[in-house]
């Protein structure tokens, strides 16, 4: 024999359920209780380099470094420049924009390199935003005395290569094969010019020659300069 529940009973749990669902959305409604902040977007990596910029006094070339910011992404990103002495440096384009599977240079210039700043740092901050997200990214600057050596020179930007062609050993082709295969090309490039100009002009008739074969003094002309530079790579 199945027991039914109490109407008394049934009453009160229904009504303690409708108190709830009234409670919990008086909390929603009032102020008092604010929403939960939505999550923060992912970050935006970043491509910039170098990861460090080094000024030498006594080498003129030095007190202009340059950051190449790179986008590989299919939308376009917004950047920034900041920095921590803004009087003791420019920043040509320090904010713009950068359009999708290209890349920027950001031209650094240090305007004191007197003796009282050797050895300071200063900290660049980048930040960029774009699809959606946005990232910050810092490089250091260091001045220094004196000019550079060949142990402290800095490194060109590393070259963006897929995973499959990165695993990958590089190697380089003597410089005897080289120069071989560079007056290989010298050799058929002459080879060309000299038929072009052997060519008749469009204003010349001639029977042995197709009519589509016939060339114009522009094209001789081009082709008689290129010879000519040529002749001086084999000579020289």
């Amino acid at each position: 024999m199945q027991q039914q529940p109490m109407k008394g009973q049934e009453s009160g749990s229904r009504g303690g359920a409708e108190v709830g669902v009234v409670k919990r959305k008086a909390e929603r409604d009032d102020p008092a209780f604010p929403s939960p902040p939505p999550s923060p977007p992912s970050p935006l990596p970043i491509f910039l380099f170098p990861s460090e910029l080094v000024f030498y006094s006594d080498q003129r070339s030095s007190h202009r470094r340059v950051l190449t910011l790179y986008n590989p992404y299919t939308f376009t990103i917004r950047f920034k420049m900041l920095c921590t002495a803004p009087s003791l440096y420019s920043v040509a384009e320090a904010e713009g924009s950068v359009r999708a599977k290209s890349c920027v240079d950001l031209v650094v210039r240090h305007q004191d390199v007197s003796p009282r700043h050797w050895g300071r740092r200063d900290r660049f901050r980048l930040e960029v935003s774009g699809g959606g997200k946005g990232a910050n990214r810092e490089v250091w600057a260091e001045l220094r005395g004196g000019e550079a050596t060949a142990q402290n020179q800095p490194t060109s930007p590393p070259r963006l290569l897929p995973p499959s062609l990165a695993s990958l050993p590089y190697f380089t082709l003597p410089q005897k094969v080289r120069r071989l295969s560079q007056f290989a090309v010298s050799v058929v490039m002459g080879v060309v010019c000299v038929a072009f100009l052997m060519l008749p002009l469009h204003s010349e008739p001639n029977n042995l020659v197709p009519s589509y074969a016939h060339v114009t003094v522009t094209q001789k002309l081009v082709c008689a300069y290129t010879l000519g530079l040529l002749t001086m790579v084999f000579l020289r």
